[in-house]
């Protein structure tokens, strides 16, 4: 029945608008965490790509140091007077 003009709901309805409502609040929490947790390994594949893009170039630089090292002895120890 309808007094004072309120709807009258069944002790079941109201339980599953209940259940309806921490379901629909569960489910959208749960998509802001993953949009999260997407955006955070986004981050961090970035982070790590950027990390062996320096060491590469530091390797690289390395090497082309080690290469440079080794010619100028070399070119010392010849000795220009020397007639070989």
């Amino acid at each position: 029945m309808n007094t004072e003009g309120q709807d009258h709901l069944s002790k079941a309805e109201i339980s599953k608008d209940a259940m309806q409502a921490g379901a629909e609040a569960a489910i959208g929490t749960v998509g802001e965490v993953a949009t999260i947790v997407t955006g955070a390994v986004k981050q961090v594949a970035g982070a790590l790509g950027g990390l062996a893009t320096e060491l590469f170039e530091i390797r690289d630089a390395s090497k082309r140091a080690l290469a440079q090292h080794v010619e100028e002895p070399a070119a010392e120890l010849e000795d220009p007077t020397d007639p070989v």
